[in-house]
């Protein structure tokens, strides 16, 4: 069987070589090629997908980047596949696209045997992700996990704030009415229960994870 394709990338360079590979590959063929996502839906939006079966994106693109160019032919364009091809290994980002059920995703640097087991796996009605992508995938739904299981009582809250606000032990102690001991022990607590080095660390991922917004 025949699979056509269409790829979307800004790099004329990264399509040319993917062409090349192609070559190799006589069960792929070319149909359009696009340097960004705004291209693509263009195209469907005038051709359809018709006897397209995967497309080819990158992420960073001007106009319309690949994950809402995802998003977009998931939801109007059901039929086609999508791979993603990309040099950015950022776990959000791979939550977004999975989110959004993408088919597969390899990094730009993957092996040529790679890149074509990947559009030979996704054409059949698989899912394909390299390992380098689960892992990081992995990292930030475990970073996310952490996060979510961070819980404070109400009074380590509020020497959290005091903390951010830069007051001393000694200072803390005087506004809580509470002990200097009690305090450098509700500070050791803390750097245990979000899990970070020192109290420069301990402010910075309380901000990153939403503890200090209120």
């Amino acid at each position: 069987m025949k699979y056509n394709l269409i790829i979307a990338d800004d790099h004329k360079m990264f399509i040319d070589g993917l062409l090349s590979i192609l070559s190799d590959a006589p069960e792929f063929s070319v149909t359009t090629t696009a340097k960004n996502g705004a291209q693509v839906i263009k195209y469907l939006e005038i051709n359809g997908t018709g006897d397209l079966h995967l497309l080819i994106t990158d992420l960073s693109m001007p106009e319309m980047d690949g994950i809402e160019l995802n998003r977009i032919v998931k939801e109007k364009y059901t039929t086609l596949k999508t791979l993603v091809v990309s040099m950015h290994i950022d776990g959000g980002m791979i939550e977004k696209l999975i989110q959004n059920n993408v088919d597969g995703y390899v990094p730009k640097n993957a092996e040529k045997d790679e890149l074509l087991t990947a559009m030979r796996t996704i054409v059949k009605g698989e899912k394909y992700f390299s390992q380098e992508i689960k892992r990081a995938y992995t990292d930030a739904m475990f970073e996310n996990k952490k996060e979510e299981e961070v819980h404070l009582t109400d009074r380590e809250k509020q020497v959290l704030k005091l903390i951010a606000d830069e007051y001393t032990t000694q200072e803390i102690a005087d506004e809580l009415f509470l002990s200097k001991h009690t305090i450098e022990s509700y500070r050791k607590n803390l750097i245990s229960k979000l899990q970070v080095k020192n109290l420069a660390g301990l402010t910075k991922h309380a901000i990153k994870i939403g503890l200090l917004d209120s």
